[in-house]
């Protein structure tokens, strides 16, 4: 798992935005995943990392390890983790969101 981990965090901290999600940008496989990249399509996010942890058991109990953090979806930004969908839409809608993305 110790491998598992050191990748996530290679994953995080190499790409500006990363969304370890259920499926893909252009096949969500769940409602909240879908909705966590119309969102960040939203903020004008065109280089989304995504991560599909259905395609790999580890990946997906790893994530929520590395996170403390139950759930999937569950969005990195500039390798901080921001949180799921529920936050996203939060954020997003006081333009907090915009703003990290942004900077």
């Amino acid at each position: 798992m110790s491998d598992v981990k050191e990748w996530i965090k290679d994953t995080v901290t190499q790409n500006p935005v990363v969304l370890f999600m259920k499926g893909s940008a252009q096949f969500p496989q769940c409602g909240f995943s879908g909705r966590a990249i119309q969102i960040l399509k939203s903020c004008g996010v065109e280089n989304i990392v995504t991560v599909n942890v259905l395609e790999d058991q580890d990946v997906r109990q790893g994530i929520k390890e590395y996170s403390n953090w139950p759930t999937i979806p569950q969005l990195y930004v500039k390798g901080e983790f921001v949180g799921g969908s529920d936050i996203m839409s939060e954020m997003f809608e006081s333009g907090e969101l915009q703003s990290l993305l942004k900077s």
